[in-house]
């Protein structure tokens, strides 16, 4: 496992969003000292990516939230080892590598992962598929080559993508083709955050912030009653385009800066459309927020392929709420669905057409 580094907390910075715990929201700004203290460790080696975790503790105390942040760090490793498809021991894995109607037991927690992946598929219209892997495969090895995938290439791969291809059972998974596989990349992140987060609730601390690579998680009390402010990063240069500020909750964006592959001359997005197979465009960058980062997570990648006409379907009455960029560096804007609006609280932020 690697090491955790412990240094002064001023923000939680991601590719998409940057948490400001300063100036409002878990510091106290009228120059009196805060009752309670927020600590904050680096883990390295998470998911691939960067991560912070925060801890609100009562002032004096500061040194009980090691046990907490421990126990956060180790439940986000957890679930990665449990899920991710890029670790070869993984129950993900082993089912990936299983063939033809081959029964591959998993664990309660994975299976229910799935069907709620399942679940967000109908739910999106098939714009949220953990089971197109075959087509990410396919994309990024021509990202890799710089050749196009042959049309006969992309439409074995859809071949292989969609639930027909995955029967979950009991305790087991059938796949109908050895060669069909899933990729929980887009909801594995948003499950081990809340995870994490609520083994810091559970170890007692009043408040914090689980964050892995800019999506996040905010539970329970800053160090005043404040809300924290989260900054949205524009999709065409390294700066904040606006702010929210939340009392609770979880933020995930899904962007094609973040991510990308050039294919003869042409930058293709990592999202793939599970529908066409090829890389999503109707969106420049979507910011979800949601009451769990599963929920943002999941809809993020939905919202990048289904782009503006996306906001009709958004489950509004789970807490699901969505700002998107959409159209060319050259002439872009924003819709948002309508509670986002809400939340901003930063005027320079522009106008937004809500939907």
């Amino acid at each position: 496992m690697s090491r955790s580094t412990r240094r002064p907390i001023l923000a939680l910075v991601g590719f998409g969003i940057l948490v400001c715990l300063t100036a409002v929201g878990l510091w106290k700004t009228s120059g009196e000292l805060p009752d309670y203290s927020a600590v904050s460790i680096q883990p390295e080696g998470i998911m691939g990516t960067e991560c912070q975790l925060t801890a609100i503790v009562p002032r004096g105390r500061e040194a009980s939230a090691a046990p907490a942040l421990a126990t956060a760090e180790a439940e986000l490793r957890r679930i990665e080892a449990l899920m991710s498809s890029w670790l070869a021991d993984s129950e993900i894995s082993r089912l990936n590598r299983a063939g033809t109607a081959v029964a591959t037991p998993l664990s309660a927690e994975s299976l229910a992962l799935l069907r709620e992946a399942r679940r967000l598929s109908d739910a999106s219209l098939g714009a949220f598929d953990v089971t197109c892997r075959p087509l990410i495969e396919l994309w990024r090895r021509a990202g890799a080559s710089g050749v196009l995938p042959s049309e006969a290439a992309l439409e074995h791969a859809r071949t292989l993508t969609g639930w027909r291809q995955m029967r979950l059972r009991e305790s087991d998974v059938l796949k109908g083709d050895g060669e069909a596989r899933v990729d929980l990349g887009g909801i594995a992140k948003g499950y081990g955050i809340d995870r994490a987060a609520e083994t810091l609730l559970a170890a007692g601390v009043r408040g914090g912030v689980v964050d892995v690579g800019g999506d996040l998680r905010i539970i329970g009390h800053g160090l005043d009653e404040g809300p924290v402010r989260v900054q949205i990063r524009s999709p065409f240069e390294a700066s904040t385009w606006g702010e929210i500020a939340l009392y609770g909750g979880a933020v995930c964006t899904s962007a094609h800066y973040a991510r990308h592959f050039e294919i003869e001359g042409k930058t293709y997005s990592h999202i793939i459309d599970p529908r066409s197979g090829r890389p999503a465009d109707a969106a420049l960058s979507v910011t979800v927020v949601a009451p769990t980062a599963l929920l943002a997570d999941a809809w993020a990648t939905a919202l990048s392929v289904l782009g503006p006409e996306g906001l009709s379907i958004l489950p509004r009455n789970e807490g699901v709420e969505a700002l998107v960029f959409h159209g060319t560096a050259a002439s872009w804007k924003t819709v948002t669905s309508p509670g986002f609006p809400v939340l901003i609280r930063n005027s320079s932020a522009g106008s937004t057409d809500g939907r």
